[in-house]
């Protein structure tokens, strides 16, 4: 627990007492900008931006999320949740109260009935572990350090998700503490409209401490990465357009090009490059056919590729993503149809053509993505043919530099856009309007709607906010 002298502080007009007191009530630690553990309490995956709370807890179980909720509210303090930090990217709040979920931790499988159990804290590695031992696997996206709750809730794109459509597709229950300090078990029977909006609203509607999804009889994948020269960008880009077309529901990929410094850190052959990676995850009751679905990329001569059966397990070779923290600014936008002028649009505004050090990327939707669940959620812009996203570090380059190139990007693949986002991708917006872009505007009018019923003061804002209708105070 945390000692607070007993004084009012400057940051957050909050009496120390009171927060002293909430330190008595809660296991986990309270710390405020001035208490040594500070930073660390409040550091996440992105360093870019921080939130700087006038309090922070960290939460080790729904007790102190109540405890939490209860005292931002009697003191007028909007609420944050973080987990890993990796949506950092978007928003880093001043002032108010945030709840570190990351000590909540803890999985169970019922092999039985398919599901697994998630605590708040809960990253993929460890569903993916305990999943395992069940031979059954979870939805889980590119990097298995990715926190459960706010990927799920945010809509998932998973390695899997051609064939088995969006992570929030395949909740069975939540527990949620909501605006009024309560911890609620919320399923499609007993809540159906908060159900509905968790699943895609993510914590516009609570602080989410446990979860239970749907695990896939699978154990064993076809799949990897083929790396390509830079030099040979448009030709790959291209075959990979056709090549998509062409696909079953089974078989999810994405490309990327991709520039490299020239530090020493890097192998002499990656120094200062741009290579185009192809990642591959076919997921088939019979994995036989993943070879021969990906001849016509292996006939245009990848310098290297790590394609092969691979356990589910070891599911995060595919992306291989960097499993440390780090500074950079992404944005991104949902897309129809493409055709080759959009490609060389994309490559005309990405290196060796600028300077900027940019990874462009688009993922392949479709499949069973563009199908509504069997229990309805407010997951949008299931008509996206691909993501489009553009990450750039930014130890590399300024960010008034960073974003005005986005946003060139942005603007000229405009024509091919659906005009929509994926939330959980929304790592450099937070404007209402790229807020909105993420739903049906059928669905955001509900969302908003409920917010009203659920968190009418807009307690849980300090996210990609949702505010409730007929409210104007926090626009």
């Amino acid at each position: 627990m945390n000692s607070v002298d007993p004084q009012r502080t400057e940051s957050s007009g909050v009496d120390a007492s009171e927060i002293a007191a909430l330190a008595e009530r809660v296991r986990g630690p309270v710390h405020t900008p001035d208490d040594e553990q500070y930073d660390t309490e409040r550091a996440g995956y992105q360093t870019a931006r921080w939130h700087r709370p006038d309090v922070v807890v960290g939460a080790t179980g729904p007790a102190d999320v109540r405890a939490a909720v209860a005292f931002a509210s009697s003191h007028g303090l909007p609420v944050g949740v973080q987990g890993t930090g990796h949506s950092l990217a978007g928003i880093a709040a001043d002032g108010g109260l945030l709840i570190n979920t990351s000590r909540m931790t803890g999985v169970r499988v019922n092999a039985e009935a398919g599901t697994a159990w998630a605590a708040a804290g809960t990253r993929w590695e460890q569903v993916i572990h305990e999943a395992a031992s069940a031979s059954l696997a979870p939805l889980s996206g590119s990097y298995p350090g990715l926190g459960v709750v706010s990927y799920t809730l945010g809509g998932g794109l998973s390695l899997l998700s051609r064939r088995y459509g969006y992570a929030a597709d395949h909740v069975r229950s939540i527990d949620v503490v909501t605006a009024d300090g309560q911890l609620r078990h919320v399923t499609g029977d007993s809540d159906p409209d908060l159900f509905w909006a968790l699943r895609g609203g993510r914590d516009n509607f609570g602080v989410v401490t446990g979860i239970e999804i749907d695990l896939m009889p699978i154990t064993t994948l076809y799949g990897g990465g083929l790396q390509f020269a830079g030099e040979q960008a448009a030709e790959v880009f291209e075959a990979y357009l056709r090549w998509t077309a062409t696909l079953p529901d089974e078989l999810s990929s994405s490309i990327a090009q991709i520039s490299f410094p020239d530090v020493p850190a890097l192998p002499e052959a990656l120094r200062g490059k741009q290579i185009v990676q192809v990642r591959i995850a076919y997921a088939a009751d019979d994995l036989g056919a993943g070879e021969s679905l990906v001849a016509p990329l292996l006939a245009l001569g990848p310098q290297s590729h790590t394609l092969g059966e691979l356990p589910y397990t070891q599911s995060g070779s595919v992306y291989n993503d960097p499993p440390f923290p780090g500074s950079y600014e992404a944005s991104t936008l949902m897309l129809g149809d493409l055709d080759t002028t959009a490609l060389r649009t994309i490559l005309d505004l990405a290196p060796p053509k600028t300077s900027l050090p940019h990874i462009i990327e688009l993922r392949h939707l479709g499949g069973q993505l563009a199908h509504p669940p069997a229990v309805d959620n407010a997951v949008g812009n299931r008509d996206a043919q691909f993501l489009f996203n553009v990450v750039s570090r930014l130890e590399r380059a300024d960010i008034t530099e960073i974003r005005p190139a986005h946003q060139r990007l942005l603007d000229a693949i405009e024509p091919w856009s659906t005009g929509g986002r994926l939330l959980n991708f929304m790592n450099g917006e937070n404007a209402a309007e790229e807020v909105r872009s993420a739903y049906d505007p059928k669905d955001y009018q509900r969302l908003t709607e409920l917010k009203a019923v659920y968190d009418s003061e807009n307690l849980f804002r300090l996210n990609h906010n949702i505010p409730p209708v007929d409210s104007h105070q926090f626009r």
